[in-house]
């Protein structure tokens, strides 16, 4: 590895105190075989793969990798797990299984990624178990639970005959996924923040050969060449609603900071982008904590949920049978979904059947089940420990006494998701405002090698194209560290094109370069606006292309005259020019659909004719010279040619063990 200082360059950062020596302009040049872009879950599993094989490993990320990312707050289950010794359904049964409740069984699923996710998922635990985190019940405290397989003392959760999903204790998952990297002799740059990718003499759509970043700290700036680049920035966050004063959770599950990077710098470099026109109702800027509420679905699942007067709702199963009993929540019918509550109850409140408020009954479950949940699953999931967890058993919840209320009305079933107790269903928050989808945005195009269209650039996690969630980006991150150690054993050396990086040098520094100006938080509710008022649920070609033209005018104009007093700052208005370009992205995939979608959440005014045949496909886009370029892919391109025409083949032929 190899590095070069070049002389401080630039406006030094006097305008006001700044408690880290800053060094804006100065340069920092490093060289590896395997560059990572983002070191959350997905990031820390490819790098620690590659580096098993014998590849020289960076990994950057803008925060502490220690405990970044989406799955930096922790993990309380682990699905997917169908090749643990338990499981009662084999990938292959898994593959073909279609769910009505999960969004999984989509039709744009994207089952090659979900395939190698079922794979490697319980491998990923085993590795997980050897660096330090639990995934046994190694204490006996849950002998003789319907949950405990006694041989192995896995626990698992929801369905109790399939043992597919584990009950894990990954609060400090990040921990011990830095603990082996720091012992594999990885290089970790924390803080740094990529700004763009090299492309093979500085012409974009070439081979990938590394990356520019800056530290968001002292405003240096990086050249980072890499002989493969795998990008695992998650997906793109606060693009409609900003605001996250309201409500300092925000996500369930996600890192506000995601702002999509690496959506942007590949999208620049030329690569190919599907599914970003689909997206979900945003609960907005009103939600509550999450899980900080009672309720019974997932880290709640099973709970038992009663009125104000104490009369407990009722569950069915999945063909809509009353259940008598709480064991039977968690044994469903062979091949079918999970139970749930009452599919009418919102109609039985209205009636009068049902008072609210409604109350998640903890007291009431047996305490094996009890305890898993309150003590357990709350404990370890992410953003739960220290804001629900530790906070609330501070102020003297007790589970064993205490019940905890819902939130105020049942909300109705988007899609094929319940999205249970959600204030957006009262009104509290505009119907425009929306997110990229829970399991299944969009994202990178990848084949079986988590290879995107661009010589040298793969991806991994909540990157890529139609699937995501902690375990897939564990799985797919140390499937993706694998391909990348074997393509890097014999790819050329990355050369940097000097005028590549001087153009993007000086395009990260212009917002410190100017003595005054607009700041990022205003030019950030302007994006925001725009896309909620031009990108909202319902589309059309006139007000998506004004959408554009809005983009396009503060691009010139505002985001023109964008100002940084310091290195904060000038991370902050980058994030805000990625959040433009993946704006930019969402509008340009929305125009290419020209009809509806329901599983897509995919609405057009002018074209609503839902799901036509024609239209039931991927749609593509990427940049290309400055011009955006349409395409599309057959729903199972992964089975086609030039892949084998099975999953259990293609696996074979690339999984590269």
């Amino acid at each position: 590895m190899t590095s070069r200082v070049s002389e401080t360059v630039g406006p030094e950062c006097d305008r006001e105190p700044w408690p880290y020596p800053v060094g804006y302009g100065h340069e920092t040049e490093l060289s590896a075989d395997v560059l990572v872009v983002g070191g959350g879950i997905a990031g820390c599993h490819a790098a620690i793969s590659a580096a098993r094989r014998g590849a020289k490993v960076i990994v950057i990320d803008k925060g502490a990798v220690v405990r970044s990312g989406s799955g930096g707050a922790g993990v309380d289950h682990w699905g997917g797990a169908f090749t643990n010794p338990c499981s009662k359904i084999t990938p292959e049964e898994a593959i073909a299984k279609s769910d009505e409740h999960s969004p999984m069984s989509s039709a744009y699923a994207v089952k090659h990624i979900q395939y190698i996710t079922f794979k490697e998922s319980w491998d990923a635990a085993l590795d997980m178990e050897d660096w330090g985190m639990a995934i046994r019940d190694e204490d006996d405290d849950f002998v003789g639970a319907d949950f405990r397989d006694e041989e192995t003392k896995l626990l698992f959760a929801y369905d109790y005959d399939a043992r597919t999903v584990l009950r894990v204790q990954g609060a400090d998952v990040k921990v011990y996924l830095h603990r082996e990297m720091k012992r594999l002799g990885i290089t970790i740059l924390d803080r740094v923040m990529a700004t763009s990718l090299l492309s093979e003499g500085g012409k974009p759509g070439g081979r990938v050969v590394g990356a520019t970043g800056l530290n968001v700290r002292t405003g240096e700036f990086y050249v980072l060449k890499a002989k493969a680049i795998i990008l695992t920035t998650g997906q793109p966050l606060r693009i409609w609603v900003f605001n996250t004063e309201l409500a300092g959770s925000y996500t369930a599950h996600d890192d506000p900071n995601c702002a999509g990077d690496g959506c942007a710098i590949a999208w620049r470099a030329g690569a190919e982008f599907a599914l970003m026109e689909r997206s979900m109702d945003s609960s907005g800027p009103f939600r509550y904590p999450a899980y900080g509420t009672g309720n019974p679905t997932n880290t709640w699942y099973g709970c038992s949920i009663v009125d104000a007067n104490g009369k407990e709702i009722p569950w069915v199963d999945s063909d809509g049978a009353l259940l008598t009993t709480i064991e039977q929540r968690f044994h469903p019918k062979p091949g079918k979904g999970l139970a749930r509550l009452i599919p009418d109850l919102a109609e039985r409140i209205k009636s009068g059947e049902f008072a609210l408020p409604l109350y998640a009954d903890l007291p009431a479950m047996p305490e094996h089940e009890r305890r898993a949940i309150f003590g357990l699953m709350v404990c370890h999931e992410g953003k739960t420990r220290i804001p629900i967890y530790k906070t609330y058993t501070e102020a003297g919840f007790d589970p064993d006494q205490d019940m905890l209320q819902a939130n105020v009305l049942p909300a109705e079933v988007t899609g094929r998701i319940p999205v249970w107790w959600d204030v957006k269903s009262s009104g509290a928050s505009a119907v425009q405002w929306r997110e990229t989808a829970f399991g299944g945005g969009g994202g990178l195009l990848v084949d079986w090698d988590m290879k995107t269209n661009l010589e040298g650039l793969y991806a991994a996690g909540n990157q890529v194209t139609g699937y995501m969630g902690h375990v897939s980006a564990a799985a797919t991150g140390r499937y993706a560290g694998r391909k990348v150690a074997e393509y890097v054993r014999t790819a050329p050396d990355p050369v940097a094109d000097r005028l590549q990086v001087d153009t993007e040098k000086e395009r990260v520094y212009r917002p410190v370069a100017r003595e005054d100006g607009i700041g990022w938080k205003e030019l950030q509710a302007g994006v925001s606006r725009i896309m909620q008022d031009y990108c909202g649920r319902e589309k059309s070609e006139t007000v998506l292309r004004k959408g554009l033209e809005w983009l396009a005018s503060i691009e010139e104009s505002e985001a023109a005259r964008a100002y940084a007093r310091n290195p904060h700052e000038l991370w902050r208005t980058l994030e805000v020019m990625v959040r433009m370009t993946v704006s930019e992205m969402i509008i340009h995939a929305s125009l290419a659909r020209r009809a509806s979608s329901k599983d897509l959440d995919f609405w057009r005014f002018d074209y609503p004719e839902l799901d036509p045949p024609e239209w039931k496909k991927f749609v593509t886009t990427r940049l290309d010279e400055g011009v955006v370029k349409v395409g599309d892919r057959p729903l199972g391109f992964w089975l086609e040619e030039p892949y084998a025409a099975s999953y259990e083949e293609n696996y074979r032929l690339h999984s590269a063990r």
